[in-house]
């Protein structure tokens, strides 16, 4: 999906060097999937809550993938 269907359907972007992760609360389930796996990247106790340069692009890629709801979404760069 291309960034503008993302911001068009509800994501938010989140940007980094190496990739953007975007996200959309109103399709969460909240099954913290990705807090648990780096909250490095993805941590609800801080703003922004989710740091794209906080990990490497790979795992980041592999975390959102395993998203049940499909909140999360990348783009690499």
């Amino acid at each position: 999906m291309s960034e503008k269907n993302l911001i068009k359907n509800g994501y938010r972007k989140y940007s980094g060097d190496d990739i953007d992760i975007y996200f959309n609360i109103d399709v969460c389930q909240h099954s913290g999937n990705c807090t648990h796996s780096n909250n490095e990247v993805f941590n609800v106790k801080r703003k922004p809550w989710i740091i794209a340069n906080n990990g490497k692009k790979d795992e980041i890629c592999q975390i959102i993938d395993k998203c049940p709801s499909g909140a999360l979404k990348y783009i690499k760069k």
